[in-house]
């Protein structure tokens, strides 16, 4: 009997050693590594100790938001898709109406206080569709301008109130940087993903450029952003560099003003050289901006596991990446805001005092507006005709503005929806 008693309890302690040892691999993809490494580094540690039994493990990062849709939709096809995939906020529908992204509902309902997770109803509205949450916000970013303060001395400008403000502005500034030595003042982020500054100079008007099924770019503040654009490529004589050449040039001294997006302030910071870097809100089009486009991403789930262990640990690492001290880690280590109530009362008391770099987005709040999606099946080839189009610009092979206006907009009838 008293052996029996023994075999029993060391098979029960057997027993829950197994199952207190039983690993689950969470696989995850994200963009932008070059942002977001250091973040999830810190957000993977402080996960570990709360969930020791949940391993993530780290697809190969996106290049770029579109990088990340085509490489979901592939896998998708191929059955090979992650647990948690990071989507950026305009690319969040296609997954939806494919039918490859999961409703969240089931889960938000299994948790006794989620109300009080923090998430913001207009973020969580930008994940919703036909009344269900399918994408909970990761972060919020918006164009601003960068400055290297040690080149803006050669301009006469020695503190944040005389940077410029307009467009114009802007372009006087290049030519006297020019003039007085820096051989490329400006980086205007043209090759950003998603035509975002495009996106960005139609809401400075006020303008969406989509409404309904048709671009909106066809009447005057359309003509406006392309002869503006023209105006920044030729008025400053800017490079055509490479993105990620581009913050790497701004990072090492080079540049004067680069323009791009606030998520990438902690990768300049870490790498930047030793010049005094200060951020200011983005200009306008003869005065101050009415409007700009949110960007950042989502976390979405599109496990194809049947397994109710497997969906409820992929659940726990996309909820917490996206609440409290996990979506604060954001802000702390990149430029993004953490679209989180919670997160933000963990770090707005001392936090964007102490970092000012990071706190321009911040002031933009009450600018910001819809990153819109191209909608339709060829809402990619879309984003890649304006890209083509902007390109010529830059590169000198378009100068007539009102012609490049009309080509782009006979060719988008073709790829829009009817």
């Amino acid at each position: 009997m008293k052996n029996l008693m023994i075999a029993s309890a060391i098979a029960t302690v057997v027993a829950t050693t197994a199952v207190a040892s039983e690993k689950i691999v969470v696989e995850f993809g994200y963009p932008y590594p070059h942002l977001f490494d250091v973040t999830y580094e810190k957000q993977i540690k402080k996960f570990k100790k709360a969930y020791p039994h949940i391993e993530i493990k780290m697809r190969a990062a996106y290049e770029s938001y579109e990088d990340g849709t085509n490489t979901i939709l592939r896998e998708a096809v191929s059955g090979n898709l992650p647990d948690v995939t990071m989507q950026g906020l305009n690319r969040q529908a296609i997954f939806v109406e494919k039918g490859i992204a999961k409703s969240l509902e089931p889960f938000i309902a299994k948790e006794k206080d989620f109300a009080k997770e923090g998430y913001h109803k207009a973020m969580l509205d930008l994940g919703t569709f036909n009344n269900k949450v399918y994408g909970l916000p990761f972060s919020i970013s918006l164009p601003v301008g960068y400055y290297n303060m040690d080149l803006m001395k050669k301009a006469g400008i020695t503190k944040a109130s005389q940077l410029p403000r307009t467009w114009a502005q802007v372009i006087e500034t290049c030519k006297t940087l020019r003039s007085s030595g820096v051989k490329n003042p400006i980086f205007w982020g043209w090759n950003i993903t998603g035509n975002w500054f495009v996106q960005a100079l139609m809401w400075s008007q006020g303008e969406p450029t989509i409404k309904g099924n048709k671009v909106n770019f066809d009447g005057p503040a359309g003509l406006r952003a392309l002869e503006t654009m023209k105006s920044i490529f030729r008025g400053c004589e800017m490079q055509n560099l490479e993105w990620k050449a581009a913050l790497k040039s701004f990072s090492a001294g080079e540049i004067g003003m680069m323009f791009w997006s606030t998520s990438a302030v902690g990768a300049v910071e870490r790498a930047k050289g030793n010049f005094k870097l200060v951020t200011n809100e983005f200009p306008g089009i003869g005065g101050n901006p009415k409007g700009l486009p949110a960007g950042g991403n989502s976390a979405l789930l599109v496990s194809t596991s049947k397994d109710p262990k497997q969906l409820d640990a992929a659940w726990k690492w996309l909820k917490f990446i996206t609440s409290g001290e996990g979506a604060a880690d954001v802000a702390r280590t990149t430029g993004y805001m953490p679209p989180n109530k919670a997160a933000n009362e963990i770090i707005l008391k001392d936090f964007y005092a102490k970092n000012p770099t990071k706190a321009t987005a911040v002031r933009q709040l009450p600018l910001l507006r819809e990153w819109q999606a191209y909608p339709g099946d060829k809402g990619l080839a879309m984003t890649q005709l304006l890209y083509d189009g902007i390109e010529r610009i830059v590169v000198g092979d378009a100068n007539d503005m009102k012609a490049l206006q009309a080509e782009l907009t006979e060719e988008s009838t073709d790829l829009l929806p009817k």
